[in-house]
């Protein structure tokens, strides 16, 4: 349990070094790019309808834009360790302009192989932005806060979140053209294309406008002074070995950190399997009530909203327990709760299937944050090459998704349908989180 100081230790260092301002213009970065993962979920069904592809092949919008995490966070954590924290993060806010702004020649192009390399260039953006902003929030302050400090941070990524899937559902979802897929199919080429081009100028709109908030973030975080402190040093302020073998060793050994890794690849899996296919859960059970494909398609994601109301409020209410409960602890329970809610989806179905689903997105509140910095935990010097190795971790959003989509578009098995089946996915996930949550216990009892 925390003392009753510990709350004003938060964002002051042990030297009385405050750090409120930085702590602000860095945690916009975290609802920014929540936004940009969440207005991103619900495109693989924008864009699978757009171009009459099918479920799985729309799901290359997802192993396009999580691929840029994995494919920069390692460069990304070289770049900040040879230069520092801020540095990582102004070029990832670059990064991120760029990306938003290609999907003007994407629309021109009218084919959708331009909008993966938008989405892929946008997210080597947020690998820099992740890898650079999640350490240097642990940094802000005592170390005995630092998972506090992290999870109240990561409770604003949740906001964005929330402004990414209302931007999507109101000025994107709700403005495409009705017809669903079916009437698609029986369009002429050219009554096709004219109505291609319609939706995609709609659906590029939103993220042309994030482009002139980008720029602004940017400047501010360009002239503010922000912590001194440099990447590459550890908590005593000595630069470790530079090279990259020995820094990978050390952490290879590190039994928490490794399965850190491992446990973030399966939770990020999950969360990224519940969010985008909600939808695809929602619309099925929404028609079979009598509902057109569109109202279903928009019912849907007004509770995929609900759902990330209850992410963001539960998100505060985990920086609260933690005062009180060891953060592994919490890990573990919230996700065996995930397992039973995510068994009566699969089970039983119908709307009980889709409120369990919402549910299960209050008990991935805590989840990102807490496997982040208990992974990082005690990693001093490595912490860079640490963090990039978590936010590669994010692939599993990008390679879990098309497992489940593939299940999607499979037969039903023993008269479950293959959405309701589908979710066998994320179970799995959470049950692989909530054994590093109960391992991390026992190396804690351990000392």
């Amino acid at each position: 349990m925390s003392d009753p100081a510990s709350k004003s230790r938060l964002l002051v260092s042990k030297h009385g070094v405050n750090y409120v301002l930085p702590f602000v213009l860095v945690t916009c970065c975290f609802a920014l790019w929540g936004f940009a993962n969440d207005i991103t979920n619900p495109m693989v069904k924008a864009f699978s309808k757009i171009f009459r592809m099918s479920v799985t092949d729309g799901t290359l919008v997802q192993v396009a834009f999580y691929g840029g995490y994995f494919c920069m966070a390692l460069p990304a954590a070289l770049f900040i360790r040879r230069h520092s924290y801020k540095s990582g993060i102004l070029l990832g806010l670059a990064l991120y302009t760029i990306g938003v702004l290609l999907f003007v020649p994407a629309r021109a192009s009218g084919v959708f192989a331009p909008f993966l390399l938008a989405y892929f260039v946008l997210t080597c953006g947020l690998s820099f932005l992740e890898t650079s902003a999640n350490p240097f929030i642990l940094l802000m302050g005592d170390p005995a806060t630092a998972t506090r400090r992290l999870t109240l941070a990561q409770s604003f990524n949740p906001i964005g979140s929330l402004a990414g899937m209302f931007v999507a559902m109101n000025l994107i979802q709700a403005r495409l053209s009705p017809l669903d897929t079916a009437q698609r199919a029986q369009l002429d080429d050219a009554q096709f294309e004219a109505l291609k081009q319609s939706d995609l100028a709609i659906l590029i709109q939103p993220y042309v406008w994030i482009a002139a908030v980008l720029v602004v973030l940017f400047v501010l975080i360009a002239i503010v002074r922000m912590p001194g402190k440099q990447s590459g040093e550890d908590s005593s302020g000595e630069q470790p070995s530079l090279r990259l073998g020995a820094s990978l060793g050390r952490l290879w050994h590190n039994v928490a950190y490794r399965w850190g890794v491992v446990a973030q690849f399966f939770y990020v899996g999950a969360q990224i399997t519940c969010w985008t296919f909600i939808i695809q859960y929602g619309t099925h059970v929404f028609m079979g009530e009598g509902m057109s494909e569109q109202a279903a398609e928009v019912l849907s994601q007004r509770l995929n909203i609900v759902a990330m109301v209850c992410f963001c409020v539960l998100r505060f209410v985990s920086t609260y327990l933690m005062k009180y409960f060891e953060p592994s602890r919490l890990l573990a329970f919230f996700a065996a709760v995930a397992i039973g809610l995510l068994s009566v989806t699969i089970v039983v179905g119908g709307r009980p299937g889709i409120y369990c689903l919402v549910g299960v997105s209050a008990c991935m509140s805590l989840m990102f944050p807490t496997i982040y910095s208990l992974a990082l935990y005690g990693v001093g010097g490595d912490t860079e090459l640490g963090s990039a190795g978590l936010i590669m971790a994010i692939l599993g959003g990008s390679l879990l998704p098309a497992v489940q989509a593939f299940i999607i578009d499979g037969p039903s098995w023993g008269g479950v349908a293959s959405v309701n089946l589908s979710f066998v996915v994320p179970l799995i996930c959470f049950v692989v989180v909530m054994w590093y949550g109960l391992c991390y216990l026992r190396l804690q009892s351990r000392g």
